[in-house]
């Protein structure tokens, strides 16, 4: 399905269901994804998330309709309200939950299918000043973690989930995990509907680990190969050693 499709698919679907009956619906999806709500009341007053994407709604069909500067002005004093920065072209599906919220950003040409979770600081942004598609599509029930930045013309497939304070750059296939700066698919064929980021690798600290024992073997290997003499130097650097692998497990630990 390309984007057209989709975009289609959603304006489809939120013509059906009517203006009130999604916002209905937004309300709804906190109690779903957000184990602190506690009362009906706290919608009001609490998730700014929830309130950007309902007024979102409202924006989206004016400037569908030709409205385009009323429907800037509306984003805009969201903007104001619930420090989040939605462009009312932006195609939003339905039950999308914007968690926190603070710092977000979601581009003109952005897509968001339904189900999606995104999470405070998260932008989708662009690359390109060309007119156009430029910014990205986010399959259903997609996780998006917090701070994540998610630019150009790029699809996160169905299921996909980008860990915290990834910068994705390239599409991420659907079932799959991307984490990293730039991301990097670290799992793929992942069922799971949630985002455990206390199950996440450590990259940098797997390629610090990588880096040592590869200086080990060029030290070996030059040892025997040249009969140099390091036995003076060898003390001090497994002190070094010790003690970086001691602070790495004491992190963990942690």
């Amino acid at each position: 399905m390309n984007d057209e499709e989709i975009i289609s698919k959603i304006e489809e679907e939120s013509k059906k269901l009517g203006l009130w009956k999604q916002i209905k619906e937004d309300f709804s999806v906190p109690k779903l994804n957000d184990p602190a709500l506690n009362s009906n009341i706290e919608l009001f007053f609490n998730y700014p998330g929830v309130w950007a994407v309902i007024n979102h709604r409202v924006a989206h069909r004016l400037y569908k309709k030709g409205f385009k500067l009323l429907s800037r002005m509306i984003m805009g004093l969201t903007q104001f309200l619930c420090h989040m920065d939605i462009h009312p072209a932006a195609t939003i599906g339905r039950r999308v939950f914007i968690d926190h919220g603070i710092g977000v950003v979601i581009g003109q040409t952005a897509i968001i299918e339904d189900d999606v979770l995104i999470y405070q600081g998260v932008t989708l942004g662009g690359v390109s000043l060309n007119k156009g598609k430029r910014h990205p599509t986010i399959r259903a029930n997609s996780v998006i973690g917090s701070g994540a930045k998610v630019l150009g013309n790029i699809t996160i497939g169905k299921n996909g989930k980008v860990g915290a304070n990834s910068v994705v750059i390239c599409d991420v296939p659907k079932n799959s995990t991307a984490v990293g700066v730039p991301a990097k698919i670290i799992k793929r064929d992942d069922k799971n509907g949630r985002l455990n980021h206390g199950d996440l690798p450590d990259v940098t600290k797997e390629m610090f680990e990588y880096l040592l024992k590869r200086v080990a073997l060029l030290e070996h290997a030059v040892r025997d190969h040249d009969g140099i003499d390091l036995s003076n130097q060898d003390h001090d650097l497994e002190c070094i050693y010790k003690r970086f692998i001691s602070a790495m497990n004491a992190t963990d630990k942690n």
